[in-house]
């Protein structure tokens, strides 16, 4: 039987390096907390609360999310987030937040065999209603958004009470 330290390893070298600080990784926290607790997230923090959607993404899941860091953010055009973070444009914003998250608990393993076992593609439905596509990179997991745009997985299978966690380089935006 592999163990799950065995499996997390497997992870780590299939998605590359972890880039993840300790106090950031805690299984007995759900995706929020974590979320709160990395100094790597604060703009993604800042985003869910202000599109309503922390109670949301506390519940009980599974939920699996693709949460990009604070440097993915500040890439985008000047004036996105600001403007995204405006109250007027909240629906805007929960689109492309809930366009970040998949539902169930996908793990690095699962998702690897399913770019496998589908020609070297795998294409999974959003909670916003849009739809990643999965491939491989060499030994990196690429996920390709509706906007043409693609991010890379940079620290996968963060354990939470409700879902998982895989940390990405850009954020997904749906196809407009």
């Amino acid at each position: 039987m592999i163990s799950l330290r065995t499996l997390s390893v497997a992870a780590v070298l299939a998605f590359g390096s972890v880039s993840v600080a300790a106090p950031v990784f805690a299984a007995d926290m759900n995706i929020v907390e974590t979320a709160i607790a990395s100094p790597d997230h604060t703009t993604l923090v800042a985003a869910v609360q202000a599109a309503g959607l922390a109670e949301t993404l506390q519940g009980e899941g599974p939920f699996t999310v693709f949460a990009p860091v604070n440097a993915a953010f500040e890439a985008l055009p000047a004036g996105t987030v600001d403007n995204l973070l405006l109250p007027e444009n909240k629906d805007q914003l929960a689109a492309v937040l809930t366009y970040h998250v998949v539902p169930g608990d996908i793990h690095a393993a699962d998702l690897i065999k399913l770019i496998q076992d589908n020609g070297g593609e795998f294409k999974a439905a959003t909670v916003q209603g849009g739809e990643l596509t999965f491939s491989l990179d060499g030994d990196m997991v690429k996920i390709l958004d509706g906007a043409g745009g693609t991010a890379t997985v940079t620290a996968a299978d963060l354990d939470q009470t409700n879902g998982v966690i895989h940390v990405i380089d850009a954020v997904l935006l749906p196809a407009s």
